[in-house]
């Protein structure tokens, strides 16, 4: 009786409290079979991981014709790369492990004819070679979707990797013929 844990309100490290538990979002690939997602979703539970959302559209597809879901999760701390791990293990494709890690925004703007060079393949290309998450996208398109366009996209990356970022934003708008309108780094613009 005196090991019984009370109702729960006490704040204690123990790793089965939520005070041990931390949030992750991991981004997965999968192709679009039956039992797929459940495939993928069981190397969460069997390593300590708890389902918090997953985001699953199956009319999203990725340039390798798989579908995207984003599962957020919570674990502690010292299981996550478990979790990781187990889903790798499992042959599940991971594209993203911890987005919450993302310490960065940038803001940049495309212009050109996005909407004929295909954005969404643009956006799956920056998410992809810049190794960033789009959070954000406006589209102007004041000619009509034919017509010249603008976009302005708010992306989250790693902290200390906007030059790479950019790098390989600059080289997709050069390949689709894109101008990348960047931002002002380092300063309060």
């Amino acid at each position: 009786m005196g090991d019984a844990p009370d109702s729960g309100d006490e704040d204690e490290p123990d790793a089965e409290t939520d005070g041990g538990l931390r949030a992750y979002t991991v981004r997965l690939e999968l192709v679009d079979e039956p039992g797929e997602l459940l495939r993928a979703l069981a190397p969460i539970a069997d390593n300590g991981g708890n389902l918090l959302s997953i985001h699953h559209e199956r009319g999203n597809i990725t340039p390798r014709g798989h579908i995207p879901v984003e599962v957020d999760l919570e674990c502690p701390p010292d299981r996550f790369d478990d979790v990781v791990e187990g889903l790798r293990g499992a042959g599940v494709n991971v594209i993203q492990a911890g987005a919450e890690h993302y310490g960065e925004e940038i803001n940049v703007v495309l212009v050109g004819h996005l909407v004929e060079t295909d954005l969404s393949n643009t956006l799956s290309r920056i998410e992809d070679e810049a190794d960033a998450v789009v959070l954000d996208l406006s589209l102007a398109a004041p000619e009509g979707t034919g017509g010249i366009s603008s976009a302005r996209a708010r992306l989250a990356i790693d902290s200390g990797r906007s030059e790479e970022a950019l790098a390989a934003i600059r080289s997709i708008g050069t390949d689709k013929e894109l101008t990348v309108v960047e931002p002002l780094l380092g300063g309060d613009a």
